[in-house]
């Protein structure tokens, strides 16, 4: 236990000291204030034309309330997460090769299951806590726009549905550790990514998004207008299962791999 403190601390340092918590922030934070926006033309198409926001050939479809901003903020921390949670996934674990700090840190009297497991608690926690800044900075948003439909009954299933889209996205990070580890750097990682974010629209424009694991968050919050998705236990399954596979098989490749 004292060795996954030291560790911990260690990676903790490692990336706060880095600009990556910077850029996934301000990348993530743009999510509440372009929800805002779309709010704010809806409200007023007519009002937002005149100020010169919109043309006149504009169309965006939907109604200004706060079940359908919430829906807003979950759909994008479903499909912007796995690209933004993805990104620091792959750095984590892809700079030791790219900096070529890998044969040091392996040479530590410490585990490498121990140095795996720290690197995936720095992930999820500083990952988890974007998603509660996002959150927050969307509700002081939301009341500043003056969204109307607001309510106990609402804010309690847009926290619920939002949060539960953002672990089981985060939880799809566990896979891009191990392409990051296996392709010694970067481009493997984020080529995972981007991969699995264009399959999972295409295969959820079939009907069987709820079969593919990165599909699942979106079609969670409705996204592909199915809000009462069938089977949405295994579903969750499919999640869960895929991120321990990702987890196992990082936990494998690094103890059991040959690092040169």
């Amino acid at each position: 236990m004292n060795k996954l403190i030291v560790s911990f601390s260690v990676e903790r340092k490692k990336f706060f000291r880095s600009k990556i918590p910077f850029i996934t922030a301000c990348a993530l934070l743009l999510v509440p204030f372009i929800g805002g926006l779309f709010m704010f033309i809806l409200k007023d198409p007519v009002f937002a034309q005149k100020v010169g926001i919109i043309s006149a050939k504009a169309q965006i479809a939907g109604t200004a309330d706060w079940p359908s901003y919430f829906g807003l903020l979950a759909q994008a921390i479903s499909i912007g997460g796995l690209l933004v949670f993805g990104f620091i996934t792959s750095w984590m674990f892809g700079r030791e090769y790219s900096d070529r700090t890998i044969k040091d840190l392996l040479a530590l009297p410490i585990s490498r299951n121990t140095i795996v497991l720290s690197k995936f608690l720095v992930i999820v926690l500083w990952c988890f806590l974007l998603s509660i800044i996002v959150f927050i900075i969307g509700l002081i948003v939301g009341a500043w726009v003056d969204i109307p439909g607001y309510s106990k009954e609402t804010l309690i299933h847009g926290l619920t549905t939002y949060f539960v889209c953002s672990i089981l996205t985060i939880l799809l990070s566990a896979p891009v550790s191990l392409f990051a580890s296996i392709g010694r750097g970067y481009l493997s990682p984020l080529g995972f990514v981007l991969f699995t974010m264009v399959l999972a629209q295409i295969i959820a424009a079939t009907g069987y998004g709820q079969y593919f694991p990165w599909a699942v968050p979106a079609l969670l919050n409705g996204v592909a207008g199915n809000e009462n998705i069938e089977l949405i236990n295994i579903a969750v399954f499919i999640v869960l299962f895929t991120s321990f596979i990702g987890f196992l098989g990082t936990l494998c490749w690094w103890k059991y791999a040959d690092h040169h």
